[in-house]
Order: structure tokens, then C-alpha cells, then sequence
């Protein structure tokens, strides 16, 4: 009995020895596993900040790719221990979104799996063409050109809006505005109408009818003051000039209008040729305002009809100092006269188209 009682204390300590020895390996793995995962959620993980695309019915694999490319991720098996967890492969959401320094794992995911999209500033200026249009937006937003395209040349569309197939350039004042890139093609359409709506306020509007024209001839004239003059201050002046021709009745006779029927403004002399275009926006054949307008007029176009220069003057040509103002004139053999010059100034330089 007393052997067995002494086996028994012998045995017991060295179980208990093994035991606390196994006891603080497991207890020390979990920690330092508690503390990988600890970092793995909560560690600063933006190698470059910078802003990612991910496009709508992206897979988990492509958003990673986009990551990689531009290098954003420092640590991408703490990014995939998160998404695991977070079941992030299943709740993939578009847009474009801005990787900011500071941003730790846990933060990268909420934001990803949340859509918590960064704003796109869509900015659109000096364009023409309703193509260019859908080009330079299609830059911001996620619907491509071509859907854009087939939006703005929809005559339901047009209606919709209150427009026609001429007027629509009207919609689309160039301006900043602030959108998401899961901007659908209708939403972009919605917006540009309230802006519209905004700017014709009351008292533009007023402004517009003691001109005796409506908002959208109102950016027609706009549209080929932006043609003829890119300086502001002159604008005002151009304006007065082609409301004066509109009040007596004459024809608007402006080079602008026929480059445009052309789908050509690299047109540097108009000739006689030129003129023998037979289009309603040849204004030198048709009398009147043109369908509508020959581009998209921004604000300071808008803004020199709306508050245009009361003046005499019904005859404007470029200046021959080719300084991009222009001399204005009261009478026919004043404008003669200063055509001469311009005319005697391309010869020297030898522009003949």
C-alpha cells in the first residue's frame, strides 16, 4: 500500500508539470493569435491611398485586382481575413471610393461593403456636340457613351423634358456638379432638368421676355456669342449686336452658325461656297434665330443676352490684329472696311480656308 500510495505521489506531479506546460503553449498561441487578429482588424492597411472603380456585378476577385494595381493594400491577408468575415464576396457594392490614409481593415471593408461612395465632381464645358457631351460624362459616371448617346437622341426623351431634337443642348447648362458614379443615365437626365429649372428662375425668366425671346432662343443667341468671342468682357457687346439684328428683322448672317451646319468648326474663313449649305442653321440663307443652339452656351453667354449692351451696332469683324476681339460698326462701309483689314491680314498670313 504504501509503494502504490508512493507511486501515486510521484505520478501526479509530473501530470500536473506537463499539463501547465501545454496549458501556457495553448494559452500563449491563442495570444499571440488574438493579437495577429487584433492587428489583422484594427491596423492602419493603406499602402497608397488613392480611389478604386468597382464596376456594377463585380466579382470579389476583381475589386482585389483593382487594389493590387494600384497598390492601395498594405496587407492583403489581414483585407481577405476581414472580407471572409464579414462576408464581404456577398455584398459587393458599385462605385468609386476613396482609400484615404488612416483607414485600418475593419474600416476598408465597412466602407466597401456599405457603398459608402466617394462624390464625382462631373465638370463639362467648351463642347458642341451632343456626342461630346456623352464623352466627357461618361468620363464620371458609370453608363458608357454610347448609352449616353442613345439617351440624348431619344425624341421621347426630348419630349419628356419639354425639348425637341434642336432645343435638348438647351438641358445641359456646363457647369460642376456633384453626382456618384452608380449615376444611371436617367438619374444624370433628371438632375441636368432641375438644374435647368433652377437657373431659369423668375427673374431670368422676366429677363428673357423684355427681350421678347424664350429661354431657350435666349441660349441660342448665347450659343453663337460663345462662337464668336471667348472674352468675357466683349460678350455683352456681341450680344447687343445680334439682338439688334433680331429686332430689325435681318438676317443673323453669323460665320458660326454655318460651321456648325457643316460639323465643322476648324473652318478658319468662311467663303461663298460655304453659304450655299442648305440647312436652317445657315443663317446667311435662313432668316431668324437657328433651330437652336450651336453649342452648349455656359453662364457668361447666357448671362451677356440676358444683360446685354444697349448699342447701334449691327455689324461686328474680327480684329485684325488677330487679338480675338473684334471692331464693331453702325453701317455697312464701316464693316466693309474693317473686313477689308481682316481679309488683307489672312492673305498675309496666308489662310485662304
Amino acid at each position: 500500500m504504501e509503494i502504490i500510495k508512493k507511486g501515486r505521489i510521484m505520478l501526479f506531479p509530473r501530470l500536473n508539470k506537463w499539463f501547465l506546460i501545454v496549458f501556457v503553449i495553448a494559452l500563449s498561441l491563442v495570444g499571440l493569435r488574438a493579437y495577429q487578429i487584433y492587428h489583422y482588424i484594427f491596423d492602419e492597411n493603406i499602402h497608397t491611398p488613392g480611389s478604386i472603380i468597382i464596376p456594377l456585378n463585380a466579382t470579389y476577385e476583381q475589386v482585389v485586382d483593382s487594389l493590387k494595381k494600384h497598390q492601395i493594400i498594405s496587407n492583403y491577408k489581414a483585407f481577405e481575413w476581414v472580407a471572409k468575415r464579414k462576408k464581404y464576396k456577398e455584398m459587393i457594392k458599385p462605385g468609386k471610393y476613396l482609400l484615404d490614409k488612416g483607414l485600418n481593415t475593419n474600416e476598408i471593408l465597412n466602407m466597401l461593403r456599405s457603398g459608402q461612395q466617394q462624390p464625382v465632381m462631373v465638370t463639362f464645358n467648351n463642347l458642341r456636340f451632343i456626342g461630346e457631351l456623352a464623352g466627357a460624362v461618361s468620363k464620371y459616371i458609370e453608363p458608357d457613351s454610347l448609352e449616353l448617346i442613345e439617351k440624348f437622341k431619344d425624341p421621347t426623351i426630348h419630349a419628356k423634358f419639354g425639348f425637341n431634337e434642336n432645343t435638348f443642348h438647351c438641358m445641359f447648362i456646363p457647369n460642376t456638379y456633384e453626382f456618384y458614379w452608380t449615376t444611371t443615365s436617367d438619374q444624370f437626365l433628371e438632375r441636368m432638368s432641375m438644374e435647368y429649372k433652377r437657373f431659369w428662375n423668375e427673374e431670368r425668366r422676366n429677363k428673357a421676355q423684355e427681350l421678347g425671346l424664350t429661354p431657350e432662343e435666349v441660349m441660342t443667341v448665347a450659343s453663337i456669342v460663345q462662337e464668336e468671342t471667348n472674352k468675357n468682357d466683349e460678350k455683352p457687346t456681341v450680344a447687343g449686336l445680334y439682338l439688334n439684328r433680331i429686332k430689325r428683322g435681318m438676317p443673323l448672317q453669323a460665320d458660326p452658325t454655318v460651321k456648325f451646319a457643316l460639323g465643322n468648326f476648324r473652318i478658319k474663313r468662311v467663303l461663298n461656297s460655304h453659304l450655299e449649305i442648305d440647312s436652317p442653321y445657315n443663317t446667311y440663307k435662313y432668316p431668324g434665330l437657328p433651330p437652336g443652339p450651336i453649342n452648349f452656351p455656359e453662364l457668361s453667354s447666357i448671362e451677356s443676352v440676358l444683360n446685354a449692351d444697349k448699342t447701334a451696332y449691327i455689324y461686328m469683324c474680327a480684329r485684325e490684329d488677330f487679338s480675338g476681339y473684334h471692331n464693331f460698326s453702325k453701317t455697312l462701309s464701316g464693316h466693309n472696311e474693317n473686313a477689308r483689314k481682316y481679309r488683307a491680314a489672312l492673305d498675309s498670313m496666308e489662310v485662304f480656308k
